[in-house]
């Protein structure tokens, strides 16, 4: 039996691709790609976003805050994957892993400011009178801070009991960067605590949050085929699909890692590996993407400062 130490004074070892060790420059390639895609496109509309009047809407601003956190879950763990990948770093300290696990509190912001953005999408259709009355700039930041306290609030007791945890064993963690999974089965301790704690996290999260969201559509869905006239219905068909579509890309990875996480543990090592790295870079690439090409606003926004810059 291997000996205990404490938490504090632990070094972890991240992995690659295991198993195709000796390809990590090639594998880099992508990942940079995705990486650099992720950071300029968030950029991108959050610049477009806060320089274009056009654009200080309630919608807009929910999408800044989607783009912000697009831009923690890249920048948290940039270092540390790319750092395998050229330079074969693997190690981190304790209090570094406890920092990158904040993750989970993008993952949480994420999906509150996705539920923001259907409940934004169901106002604007039922009640357009009322929309610019009950969305004031006060209320949206108000909202913001909220998911950011939110996020802390279901963060800080994960990372407080990860510190109480005695690590043995094997220091090698099963991901190119820290998650609270991955770190508390390292424990030599007992971790129910823990286990509780995460999955009451991840309740309101996947849960709560996404009931949330179906029934928002719903509701959207029925109240567009009562009121609108056909024109109508195809440019808000266009733009609620664009959400659906970022919905879908952020929750399914998601609730993939998290589903193998917990009952995963036969499958090869590389599937947890693929599965992470989907749910961290994912979402951050492809919602740029989805919102730049199906909202006119923003695409037209975008070329426009991209001309500027160019004269």
């Amino acid at each position: 039996m291997g000996s205990t130490i404490t938490s504090t004074s632990i070094i972890f070892l991240l992995t690659g691709v295991p198993g195709l060790e000796a390809f990590h420059t090639w594998i880099s390639i992508p990942f940079c790609f995705l990486y650099v895609t992720a950071l300029l496109g968030n950029s991108l509309i959050l610049f477009a976003i806060i320089t274009q009047p056009s654009l200080h809407e309630p919608m807009y601003y929910f999408l800044s805050m989607l783009s912000t956190t697009g831009l923690g879950l890249s920048i948290s763990t940039l270092v540390t994957m790319l750092g395998i990948f050229w330079f074969n770093v693997r190690e981190i300290s304790f209090n570094a892993c406890l920092s990158q696990a904040g993750i989970k509190f993008f993952t949480v912001m994420e999906s509150s400011v996705l539920l923001y953005l259907a409940f934004d999408r169901f106002m604007a259709i039922s009640n357009p009178l009322r929309y610019a009355i009950i969305l004031t700039d006060s209320r949206i930041a108000q909202i913001g801070v909220a998911s950011v306290i939110r996020g802390i609030l279901m963060l800080t007791p994960m990372v407080a009991l990860l510190i109480r945890l005695s690590y043995c064993y094997s220091h090698v963690l099963h991901h190119s960067y820290c998650c609270h999974p991955d770190v508390m089965k390292l424990s030599c301790t007992d971790t129910r605590i823990n286990s509780a704690v995460g999955l009451t996290a991840m309740f309101p999260t996947v849960g709560v949050d996404s009931v949330l969201l179906l029934l928002s559509y719903v509701l959207i869905i029925r109240t567009v085929l009562s009121v609108a006239s056909p024109e109508e219905r195809k440019k808000i068909f266009s733009i609620c699909v664009s959400h659906i579509v970022a919905v879908a890309i952020d929750y399914i990875p998601l609730i993939s890692l998290s589903f193998v996480h917990r009952f995963g543990k036969q499958a090869p090592a590389y599937v947890h590996t693929m599965i992470a790295n989907t749910y961290l870079l994912i979402p951050p690439v492809t919602n740029p993407i989805i919102y730049s090409v199906k909202t006119k606003q923003i695409c037209r926004a975008v070329i426009k400062i991209l001309h500027s810059k160019e004269t």
